[in-house]
This record gives C-alpha cells, structure tokens and sequence, in this order.
C-alpha cells in the first residue's frame, strides 16, 4: 500500500533502500532520542528492513522532491505496540533524518497515517508517544491534535540496559473528526 500527501510519498521499505536508511539513521541525532540505537552498517540497515520495517502499515517516508526514503513511520495496530491497546486502536511512531527536520514533513505523515488510521482502518484511538527530551517529537504530536494521556517510568527500549521516561498521548476519532469537520484535510 502507498498512501500520498502533497509533498510525500509514504510507501513500503524494500531492502534497496537500505542505503539510504543507513545514511539517516546512522546518524547518533537519530536513533537514541526515539529509543534505538544508530545503525553501523548498510547490512545493518538492511537487517532492519527485513526484520523491523517490513511489518504491516510501516512506511519508509519519501519526500518527492528528494526520491529516496529519508525516514519511517509505521502503525502499530492493537498487541503490536507497547502501548497495551485493543485490536481498535494503533500507536503511531516515526523518524526522519536530520537533514529533514523542521520542515513539516513528519507531521505531514503523521495526518495522513492518521487518516489512514481511522478512515480506512476504522480505529477508534489513536496513541503516540515521546521519550523525556524529545521535544521535536512533542511538537509533532501537539500540532497534529494528540493529547496527554499519562507518563510511564522505567520503560525499557531497544538501547540494551537503557529504562526511560515516555509520555504518551492519544486522540479519538471523535477528536479527530472534529478538528477535521469529518473530512480529511485532502477532501477525501
């Protein structure tokens, strides 16, 4: 499946971006803000791909002016996240690389996965969540609609031996509707 903004195309990853996933995501800015670690290898990368970014509803963002994946976000529906969530509802999660931060793209991707998420997926809650210090990530979900939920102490992430501090934020389709007048902002 591909979804499309107007500056993005969000698409599934295949191993031959395994490059560019590397040049993104190696990078220290990346990785241990969001919870895991830089990659150290294109075959890093690619084990990634295979083993991470190929599950259901992730999407490597590509923006059109560009051409190449610079980032991810993916849809973790009911058990697949770490939220603790019913089959109704998905947690969203993302990145994008440095060189691409503050130009509006992540939540450009995020409205769109949000759509996504309750217009053709049907959920009913929406979850995201962001790790103390990550303010990039705070913003996104504040100018997207998400709000507090609570805050969670000692959670573990991919960074072995690693506990932080998430705070977690959810918006309804109710919420969202609301904002959105029912439509999504494309019109559809």
């Amino acid at each position: 499946m591909t979804l499309e903004t107007e500056r993005l195309i969000l698409r599934l990853w295949e191993e031959g971006d395994a490059e560019d996933l590397f040049r993104y995501a190696s990078d220290p800015a990346v990785g241990p803000i969001a919870g895991w670690p830089p990659h150290t290898s294109v075959e890093n990368s690619r084990e990634v791909i295979r083993e991470i970014l190929s599950a259901l509803e992730t999407y490597a963002v590509v923006p059109r002016e560009v051409g190449h994946a610079v980032g991810s976000i993916g849809l973790m529906l009911g058990i697949s996240s770490n939220v603790g969530i019913p089959d109704d509802e998905g947690e969203i999660g993302y990145w994008i690389g440095v060189p691409f931060w503050g130009r509006g793209l992540i939540p450009e991707a995020t409205r769109e996965v949000m759509r996504h998420g309750f217009e053709d997926l049907g959920l009913a809650r929406l979850w995201c969540g962001y790790f103390d210090g990550n303010e990039r990530s705070r913003r996104v979900q504040e100018k997207c609609g998400f709000r507090y939920h609570h805050t969670a102490e000692n959670v573990p992430c991919q960074i072995a031996g690693l506990l932080r501090t998430e705070h977690i934020t959810c918006i309804t389709r109710e919420e969202w509707e609301a904002c959105h007048g029912g439509v999504a902002p494309d019109g559809r």
